[in-house]
């Protein structure tokens, strides 16, 4: 079973209507207990950092979402789902996140308009199995104002990373065993999106992925 956390932000109808194409048990759910039972979870988002983070707290979701990524079971953030991983974010002054991955979520620089909004580019030195079958440069959706900072810190704890540029370059995708993020939307990406949403189907070792 793969479970996307309902946490009362993101577009959950439209990534369980892109993964229902490679899995074939898919849920939304808000209940702490199916998180933590969960083969594989989706974590998507839109909206501000702190208010996601007090909602996990609230519904008791943060602790099960931890245990899941620290027992190496499959993950896939998306957008705020992804931002979420880090240590902290700037947006609002100050937030503390899950913490999982060392870093800071901040602001695009003056002068870009924000949101980034649209299709851009996403750059990859093709090792990654999550982007198997996708060409470097393929175009992915994006929607953000704020990004993850690059870290030498995520390359001592083994993440690997897609590059984006706008403005600056910053990762946007990573990957460190079975945890991955994505700034992009690969549910709003057409083929390249449904194409790494099948590759995380897979990679969570379900039966109709790995046929697909």
């Amino acid at each position: 079973m793969i479970a996307i956390v309902d946490y009362g932000r993101g577009n959950l109808g439209s990534v369980r209507k892109a993964l229902a194409e490679f899995a074939p048990e898919v849920v939304v759910t808000d209940d702490a207990g199916v998180v933590a039972r969960a083969r594989a979870l989706v974590v998507p988002g839109d909206g501000a950092f702190a208010d996601a983070m007090g909602s996990l707290d609230r519904l008791g979701l943060a602790e099960p979402i931890r245990g899941h990524i620290a027992a190496g079971r499959p993950y896939l953030g998306i957008c705020l789902g992804y931002q979420l991983l880090f240590t902290e974010s700037e947006e609002f002054g100050h937030a503390k996140g899950l913490d999982i991955l060392p870093g800071v979520v901040r602001r695009l620089p003056p002068g870009l308009k924000v949101p980034h909004m649209g299709w851009n580019r996403l750059w990859h030195d093709g090792s990654l199995p999550l982007l198997a079958g996708i060409p470097a440069g393929a175009y992915f959706y994006f929607v953000h104002s704020y990004y993850p900072e690059v870290s030498t810190a995520l390359q001592a704890e083994g993440v690997q990373t897609a590059h984006c540029e706008y403005g600056l370059r910053f990762p946007a995708l990573a990957v460190r065993g079975q945890l991955c993020g994505t700034q992009f939307h690969p549910e709003k990406s057409q083929g390249w999106g449904l194409r790494l949403l099948a590759n995380f189907a897979r990679l969570a070792g379900d039966a109709k992925a790995a046929r697909a």
